[in-house]
């Protein structure tokens, strides 16, 4: 594989999931990137991170995408976490507000760790339980937009938009970084030291990807 440097550039990209505890990252991350769902699944303990692998205009792009590892439940993840991260899910669960409510505490977290642009999806996790819902489609939309992120419900139980929540945020890095390439020559150097994360391709063509990726019209 390192061969085909000169022919197709390889990026790794670092993808943080954010969120209170038992909102669902864990099992949104195994069903994403081995298509697993575990429904007794423990909170996670220790450093977990899964990297998947994509093509975007002839590059291939890893995404690195990094659980909490449980810290969450300590109100403070560490600043390590977010090192390095160019893209963040920021998950919350649709039948407890609480979880919802404190969306805003996780985005400032992650502003303050955050040393360059973040590609941020918010995720409103479960909506399977629809019967149970305790936060409407709209106020998700209205908390996104006021924060300029992308939004998706997503059910990991059952794989609802689980693939194009996290390639959404892939692409999105992927544009990022290649407007800072076009700027900047230096960039490619320091993206290879930071060691920066990506994720999967957006192949349902949602509304909302298309006017954000149609490069090529």
């Amino acid at each position: 594989m390192d061969s085909s440097d000169d022919e197709g550039e390889e990026y790794l990209f670092k993808v943080v999931i954010i969120g209170d505890s038992a909102v669902g990252k864990s099992n949104l991350l195994s069903r994403y990137a081995r298509n697993e769902f575990n429904m007794h699944s423990k909170a996670t303990i220790g450093v977990e991170f899964q990297t998947q692998t994509m093509e975007i205009n002839g590059k291939e792009v890893k995404a690195q995408i990094w659980d909490t590892a449980g810290q969450e439940r300590f109100r403070a993840v560490t600043s390590a976490y977010y090192r390095g991260a160019v893209g963040a899910l920021v998950v919350y669960d649709i039948s407890r507000t609480t979880t919802f409510d404190s969306v805003s505490r996780w985005l400032q977290e992650l502003q303050t760790h955050s040393d360059t642009t973040v590609a941020r999806m918010l995720v409103g996790n479960k909506c399977d339980l629809n019967n149970i819902r305790a936060v409407s489609v709209e106020d998700g939309k209205k908390l996104a937009e006021e924060h300029g992120l992308f939004f998706l419900e997503t059910s990991a139980l059952d794989s609802t938009n689980v693939k194009t929540a996290f390639q959404t945020v892939i692409r999105e890095i992927y544009n990022n970084v290649s407007r800072k390439v076009l700027n900047s020559d230096s960039y490619k150097a320091e993206l290879s030291l930071n060691r920066v994360t990506l994720s999967n391709d957006c192949s349902d063509g949602s509304k909302q990807n298309q006017s954000r990726y149609s490069c090529c019209s």
